[in-house]
């Protein structure tokens, strides 16, 4: 009897072009770290009297498909998960370096189609119109690079053969944390001992009347923005901000080289006045919660910009 090892999984993805419908082909091979992308339909107990003490049999509530995905930060495949985040990306071409640039606030973005494989059972489990809610970065001094999607999905069905035995792989380019960076007003920010920055598109899911129990589509509602900053204190720089709700840019990155980086720029986060507790005897850290907003002039709440040799997502 064969069982079912995370190692042996595979995950493929695959844009939709009608929402829900899952493509035959045209799927890509994504790296990932966990996933508990699933449906979840609970029982309801029944309230019927008169039938004695013991209870009539429950009945099957509304199916929901949704969980979090954790994908490493790796700078070519990155790109397929900001697109289903942003929409699609403005991609420039200079001879074999690529930059794409994704903008908050676009009215719409894409679904797609996921295939989970676990060929020792076989089961092969297909999630349609799948959209992205939100995607969280973190940032510390060491370990691996990740990011954490949360997904919502219309339905999800299986196979025992996979949906496509000859998918596209993009070249795997893992990151570090170390290679990682945090700037205000283009320059560094000293004293820094982690960040994070969550985006989300706030989706909203429509649950009409249907026998099959699904949603009947998934909306995009208003985008937030929010994270933190942790940092040593040694000067007032972001304290006096956050007293004068002064908004400030902020910067986070990753970076190999000049023609492999990711910038995450919030163009304008408000950072509230933190305690500076004291707990001891070493050193004193203040955690600042920020939330952010559109910026006037920019246009936008958020950029990220994504460079490698991929033409095009």
């Amino acid at each position: 009897m064969s069982r079912a090892y995370g190692w042996n999984a595979k995950l493929l993805l695959a844009e939709e072009t009608e929402y829900g419908v899952l493509p035959e082909s045209g799927y890509r091979q994504m790296p990932f770290i966990s996933s508990s992308l699933d449906s979840e339909q609970n029982l309801l107990s029944s309230n019927v009297l008169g039938l004695g003490r013991d209870p009539t049999q429950p009945f099957q509530d509304v199916i929901n498909v949704d969980g979090d995905m954790v994908v490493p930060v790796d700078i070519r495949n990155l790109g397929v998960w900001l697109k289903a985040i942003f929409g699609a990306p403005t991609t420039t071409k200079n001879d074999v370096v690529c930059n794409h640039v994704f903008e908050s606030g676009k009215i719409s973005i894409p679904s797609y189609s996921l295939e989970v494989g676990l060929s020792e059972v076989p089961q092969f489990i297909h999630f349609s119109g799948v959209r992205a809610n939100s995607i969280a970065f973190n940032f510390q001094r060491s370990g691996e690079a990740q990011v954490t999607l949360n997904l919502m999905a219309q339905c999800e069905s299986g196979n025992t053969e996979t949906i496509d035995s000859e998918p596209e792989v993009f070249k795997y380019t893992r990151v570090s944390q170390f290679q990682g960076y945090i700037k205000s007003g283009g320059e560094f920010l000293a004293n820094i001992t982690a960040a994070s920055a969550t985006y989300s598109n706030n989706l909203e899911k429509i649950e009409t009347i249907r026998n099959d129990g699904l949603v009947e589509a998934i909306d995009l509602g208003v985008a937030s923005l929010s994270g933190s900053i942790s940092a040593r204190y040694g000067d007032n720089a972001l304290l006096d901000k956050a007293r004068a709700g002064t908004p400030v840019d902020i910067e986070l990155g990753y970076q190999l080289s000049d023609s492999q980086k990711l910038v995450i720029t919030c163009h304008e986060v408000y950072l509230p006045k933190p305690k500076r507790s004291i707990d001891g005897p070493n050193g004193i850290e203040c955690s600042y919660d920020f939330q952010g907003s559109k910026n006037e002039e920019i246009g936008r709440m958020m950029t990220v910009t994504l460079v490698n040799d991929v033409e095009n997502y």
